[in-house]
């Protein structure tokens, strides 16, 4: 079976080489061609653990190969997987543009008959939109060919992507055809052997399926963080409220756990665009303008702790960060609270030290050389009056606090992720604030 990816971004690399690693014919394709190059000569665009290693396996093997041209590859392939970018524009709508001009490209060159799904997050109606744009092209082109539109949201997790693909939960899959549906089934029977678990359902349910599922933890995490704030004015300690409600087996225990905001390329993007749609639609989306309201008051809150520690005292302050991009296992800092931070910090007059295991590049092309690049986590903390922990790395879960007492300057440490114990910390003489504890 041979298929293309248009899009070699988190979604279209790790779905291409996913589908080339179970004996698909993988094509992907971006517009990009110095990614494109890039990625034939074994570089990988992202980081996201196994990766790189299936990529090169399978562009050996031959399964896998990259190209700028769609039209090049679309008289061989089936399906065609469009995973291209859907940025919010100004006012909080998924732009499609990127989608669109892929379902013009195939209308203009399409010979044969395809199955076009679309991957990435995109609002309700966007296959409707897909199909008469590539309809049009046809129109044009005076043929008469028959094709499929399909929609397969992902929800692979970063940081664990290529697991997540692999042996996923569920692959939820919107279809208007049986043919289409005969074709997605045989697409991923593989990875459902034992168990198939593919939920077909209408288009319009199946792109809605994933917004909901996004806003919904989403709703949990700012939810907690709003408790967690409550607890620490009230004298409560968020993690045993988390523990008690947490064995409420209709609550259940994930994404329940405070913190200073969420961020990366779903969430606060796909809660924006779902509250947009509702306004396009007549309604207002309560519960998720409160979420967004939160999540973005929540960012600012290790800096509230921090002004509040040193009596809004904070010029010439060395501050460092452990932890820069949105979450552990990728380095991808799209709407993360350290760019949040940092910006807080320089403005307050701040020397600021960071440092993150893979995302210090990231950082550097963001916003280049004004805060200091650390060589590791300890030397970020020299001469620092606080170290405020951003992102929970593992090899931040147990460090030295000898060291750190030593290398650090004044000794508060601020926990925006509650790894740590508060009374190990005090006990090593360190002044220690968390989330959602007095």
């Amino acid at each position: 079976m041979k298929i293309a990816i248009v899009g070699t971004g988190y979604v279209g690399l790790v779905t291409g080489t996913c589908f080339a690693e179970i004996g698909v014919d993988v094509t992907c394709v971006d517009v990009d061609k110095q990614k494109i190059e890039n990625l034939n000569r074994g570089i990988i665009p992202i980081y996201e653990p196994g990766l790189e290693e299936l990529v090169i396996r399978n562009a050996k093997s031959g399964r896998l190969s990259f190209t700028t041209s769609l039209e090049s590859c679309l008289d061989d392939v089936e399906v065609v997987f469009s995973a291209v970018g859907t940025p919010p524009d100004e006012d909080g709508n998924a732009d499609l543009k990127y989608v669109l001009q892929v379902a013009k490209t195939i209308g203009e060159h399409m010979n044969n008959y395809v199955l076009v799904v679309t991957k990435s997050t995109v609002p309700v109606g966007t296959a409707r939109k897909v199909r008469e744009t590539i309809q049009a092209e046809l129109d044009k082109r005076g043929l008469d060919i028959e094709f499929d539109v399909a929609s397969n949201p992902e929800f692979l997790k970063e940081g664990n992507a290529v697991d997540d693909f692999m042996s996923p939960d569920r692959v939820v899959v919107g279809v208007e055809s049986e043919r289409a549906k005969k074709v997605m089934t045989r697409l991923y029977k593989p990875f459902l052997i034992n168990n198939f678990r593919v939920m077909f359902m209408d288009i319009p349910s199946a792109e809605m399926t994933k917004y909901a599922a996004n806003s919904m933890l989403a709703t949990r995490i700012s939810f907690m963080n709003d408790i967690a704030n409550l607890c620490e004015l009230v004298g409560a300690d968020v993690n045993m409220v988390r523990a008690g409600i947490g064995s409420d087996t209709r609550i259940g225990r994930k994404f329940l756990y405070p913190g200073c905001g969420y961020g990366g390329s779903c969430f606060p993007k796909d809660v924006k665009a779902l509250i947009r749609t509702a306004e396009q639609n007549g309604y207002t989306m309560c519960v998720l303008n409160a979420v967004e309201e939160v999540n973005e008051r929540q960012k600012g809150v290790l800096f509230e702790k921090l002004h509040r520690l040193f009596d809004g005292d904070l010029k010439d302050k060395t501050i460092a960060l452990w932890g820069l991009s949105f979450k552990p296992g990728t380095d991808d800092m799209r709407e993360a609270t350290s760019l949040v931070m940092i910006e807080k910090l320089q403005a307050a007059g701040c020397n600021v030290r960071v440092y993150d295991p893979v995302a210090m590049n990231e950082c550097r092309r963001r916003i280049g050389d004004t805060v200091y690049y650390a060589t590791d986590m300890y030397d970020a903390l020299v001469d620092a009056d606080a170290m405020i922990l951003v992102t929970e790395w593992k090899e931040f879960r147990l460090p030295s606090w000898s060291v750190i007492r030593k290398t650090m300057k004044q000794h508060y440490i601020i926990d925006g992720r509650n790894i740590y114990d508060a009374d190990e910390l005090k006990e090593a003489g360190f002044h220690y604030t968390c989330i959602g504890k007095r």
